[in-house]
């Protein structure tokens, strides 16, 4: 019984979509039946594999929702057109690696880092290109040819990359950003010592780039292993974090923390909350403060860690800012962040420097926040 309304649900719900198409979009007839078509089956699969989709009763209306979003978001590529398709799909993907690119022992600059995120994304395209093939049971010689088969690959791909991974404990983490931490951390020592000499190459001169750099992004996809970290400093920084939040009793910016960890739109965000945009807005801002709070105060060193800001790499700082940052401080801060580079305590450099603990505590906080500032504009 159910099989069969599963059948007459992809069959219709293919032919809604397929007129949908024909009318937002100027797509060949055969082109718009074959998007079509494939949206129907993947929507089905997500059907037939959802225990809650099952245990709701109402089947065919999940599947018309699921479909109309995934039109949505091909067609949103779609009306973009190819190049600014391209664009917004990079800048999307190169805004959740950012800060997993990061070669190790190394002081990237913020140019040389985008030229290290252009050379994973060109790698994780090929990767999303063999996906689509695989999950659509296509050839392996199939290529996005006309502008609505190259938007569904884009909104395909932007659906790949966030795609939830399970992680032992309890965790998940998404897909682009466990592929970004391997690449991260298997680039080779050579490329991280001439790394500075890779920003002269950019988004449109990919045939300016040495072939080495992209046969070594192709080696790095093939030779990934489905190995998963155990623990990663984001995950305790997370968990660290909704402690913190918790000992305070702002349960509300914990549940606004949790569900903007799901990537979820802002209005899916206030609707689950049940907050106005106005509230909305507000929770954020008290959430902020408290997160500059345990970024700069409570756990500082984990979190610069996990930043790759720690006091070892003059906490973030080119050595440029390093310099410059230094010659405004005066003769006590120099004296206390060089006690901090010994890896004194506050206790112990509040003895040196004359003052109590409390006192050094807010100076040490405020130089962070300099640094943090200098950092971040």
């Amino acid at each position: 019984m159910s099989q069969g309304i599963c059948t007459f649900s992809v069959d219709a719900l293919t032919q809604l979509l397929y007129e949908t198409l024909r009318v937002k979009s100027g797509a060949p007839e055969a082109v718009c039946r074959a998007v079509a078509r494939r949206t129907g089956i993947e929507v089905q699969r997500i059907c037939d594999e959802s225990d809650r989709i099952q245990a709701s009763g109402d089947i065919p209306s999940w599947a018309r929702s699921l479909g109309q979003h995934r039109l949505e978001q091909c067609l949103r590529y779609y009306d973009l057109g190819s190049r600014q398709g391209r664009i917004e799909l990079h800048s999307t993907l190169s805004a959740i690696v950012y800060r997993y690119i990061t070669p190790p022992q190394v002081q990237t600059s913020y140019q040389a880092r985008l030229s290290l995120i252009e050379d994973f994304l060109q790698g994780f395209y090929v990767e999303a290109l063999t996906a689509f093939r695989r999950e659509n049971h296509l050839s392996d010689q199939f290529q996005p040819r006309t502008l609505l088969e190259l938007a569904e690959f884009m909104a395909f791909s932007e659906r790949y990359a966030k795609r939830r991974i399970p992680l032992p404990g309890h965790r998940s983490q998404q897909l682009i950003i466990l592929r970004a931490q391997t690449f991260s951390k298997q680039q080779p020592p050579e490329l991280a010592v001439d790394i500075e000499q890779a920003t002269d190459y950019g988004l449109d001169s990919e045939d300016a780039r040495p072939a080495a750099s992209h046969q070594r992004v192709r080696d790095e996809i093939a030779a990934q292993t489905e190995d998963l970290p155990e623990n990663s400093l984001r995950d305790e920084v997370i968990e660290k974090l909704l402690v913190y939040l918790q000992e305070r009793n702002q349960s509300e910016c914990a549940d606004y923390f949790t569900l903007r960890l799901l990537d979820l739109p802002t209005h899916e965000i206030e609707s689950l909350l049940n907050l106005t945009p106005r509230q909305r807005d507000y929770l954020q801002q008290r959430f902020k403060y408290h997160l500059l709070r345990f970024a700069l105060s409570h756990h500082w060193e984990l979190v610069h860690e996990w930043l790759g800001a720690g006091l070892e790499s003059n906490l973030g700082l080119t050595p440029q800012q390093w310099q410059q940052w230094q010659q405004t401080l005066n003769l006590k801060q120099t004296k206390l962040l060089n006690l901090k580079q010994q890896g004194l305590t506050d206790a112990e450099a509040a003895k040196i420097l004359g003052l109590t603990n409390s006192q050094v505590h807010k100076q040490w906080t405020k130089l962070l926040e300099q640094a943090w500032e200098i950092r971040n504009h």
